[in-house]
């Protein structure tokens, strides 16, 4: 019995057995489980790293440089860059949008630098003047000084009433289209007349060696006839000569009443108005006397207040007008720096020299000592010829 008890197997040693086999045949699969998902985490961990290593070395790595398609590449930040006509012996330029953008800036105090381009550049609308601010190219007067009054916070025209400011609307649109094609009109007709009147020198303007004579005939040509198409095209060139004159000389009147014996049109400090009247009324009163202009004589006649006022715009804006028109300096506004590299040079110059005398003297000197150790030698020579006689 005995032996067959212990040869027979306990049956809680059986159950317990198969229990534990029960419990790691279902363990097999949770565990396998486990292990799949953290070989998972593994990889995803890894994963992540690598985007995080990758993330790392992008932002560690420099932004290239911004490229800005602008002809001023090294801008100074705030800086307005006034791209016009150059200068003429009589006043700062023959362009009436040029002279009012340049003006406004002097009025409003802002920083700006005329670029010397040679009148090679236009802007992206074909037009002069523009500016570069910052990277970005603005072009048209009124969108010029529209966008730089908004940026700087300088309206010339913020202490006026809405109906001073409607007025000063109305009056400028008749100045920009209407006045000032009169004098276009008059410009295209007698184009040799304005190269005299303002004693344009195309060479200078240009900045070529091409003879005056030919940049004369040339301007005299193409200037003629294209900006007569444009004069009728706008509708003022369609008009009889006289006609024309009338037209102008109504306009002037209009200015002359409004303005009165005010310094300026709204009272005693200039706005846009101002500027936009100085800007075409000084290519009128600033022409030499040597040519026939009947606009420039009727403002001088009958209307004496508008040249009083073209003075005192000319005072307040342009204190270096002398220098500008004597000196052709598109930036005689900017101060000069000290003239160091002059010396410079000719310190150079002195040092140069001093170089040269000091080589010149050893040169001489290293001569010398070569005729004088020859002549030693000869007497050594015929020393030694003597003593052998």
């Amino acid at each position: 019995m005995a032996t067959e008890v212990d040869n027979k197997q306990n049956p809680v040693v059986e159950e317990t057995a198969a229990a534990e086999k029960k419990e790691e045949t279902a363990a097999a699969p949770v565990a396998a489980a486990a292990a799949a998902e953290e070989q998972k985490s593994g990889e995803g961990g890894g994963q992540k790293n690598a985007e995080n290593h990758t993330e790392a070395a992008a932002a560690s790595k420099p932004e290239p440089p911004v490229k800005y398609s602008v002809h001023k590449a090294n801008f100074e930040k705030d800086v307005v860059y006034l791209y016009q006509f150059s200068r003429t012996p009589l006043l700062p330029s023959l362009s009436p949008y040029c002279l009012k953008v340049e003006t406004w800036l002097r009025l409003a105090g802002l920083k700006y630098e005329n670029v010397d381009h040679k009148t090679k550049f236009r802007s992206k609308k074909g037009l002069l003047p523009f500016i570069e601010l910052n990277g970005e190219e603005i072009a048209d007067s009124a969108i010029i000084i529209k966008e730089l009054s908004q940026k700087f916070n300088q309206d010339l025209d913020a202490g006026l009433t809405q109906e001073q400011k409607n007025i000063a609307h109305a009056t400028i649109s008749m100045i920009e289209n209407h006045l000032v094609w009169v004098l276009f009109w008059w410009r295209t007709k007698f184009p040799e007349q304005l190269l005299k009147g303002y004693k344009v020198n195309l060479q200078h303007a240009l900045g070529t060696r091409i003879p005056n004579a030919v940049l004369n005939f040339c301007f005299k040509f193409s200037y003629g006839r294209k900006g007569s198409k444009k004069v009728k095209a706008q509708g003022m060139g369609v008009h009889k000569p006289e006609e024309i004159e009338e037209f102008g000389k109504h306009d002037l009147k209009v200015l002359s009443d409004m303005l009165a014996d005010k310094p300026f049109f709204f009272g005693d400090e200039p706005t846009t108005l101002d500027v936009v009247s100085f800007a075409v009324l000084s290519q009128l009163h600033f022409i030499s006397k040597d040519v026939n202009l009947p606009l420039r004589d009727f403002m001088s006649a009958s209307c004496p207040n508008l040249v009083g006022h073209v003075s005192r715009m000319k005072e307040r804006c342009f204190a270096d007008w002398d220098e500008i028109c004597t000196k052709l300096d598109l930036n005689a506004h900017l101060p000069k720096p000290e003239p160091e590299a002059k010396e410079g040079k000719e310190g150079e110059t002195e040092k140069k020299t001093e170089q040269e005398s000091g080589e010149t003297e050893k040169i001489e000197k290293e001569l010398e000592k070569d005729k004088s150790d020859e002549k030693t030698e000869k007497v050594e020579e015929n020393k030694e010829k003597e003593e052998a006689k």
